[in-house]
């Protein structure tokens, strides 16, 4: 079963790294199949034609991580 993934980058937020072959993972703002847009770290190939796997989180889960970060990294 062959299922069609739409998807909208409504905020390119920032690159977190770049590999050998151009990929780049990235923070940005995604809205997945006409849903509310979610924070996703993922990565893409050059001008996003292809992706690799990812995560999104919603701006709760977000924060959360950002809590955990800050306690893991003593900030």
């Amino acid at each position: 079963i062959k299922m069609d993934i739409n998807f909208e980058i409504e905020k390119e937020i920032g690159i977190l790294s770049e590999s050998s072959k151009a990929w780049t993972k990235e923070l940005n703002l995604v809205s997945w199949n006409g849903a509310k847009a979610k924070l996703d770290i993922r990565d893409w190939s050059p001008a996003h034609a292809k992706m690799g796997k990812g995560i999104t989180l919603t701006v709760e889960e977000a924060e959360k991580l950002y809590e955990l970060l800050g306690e893991y990294l003593g900030k």
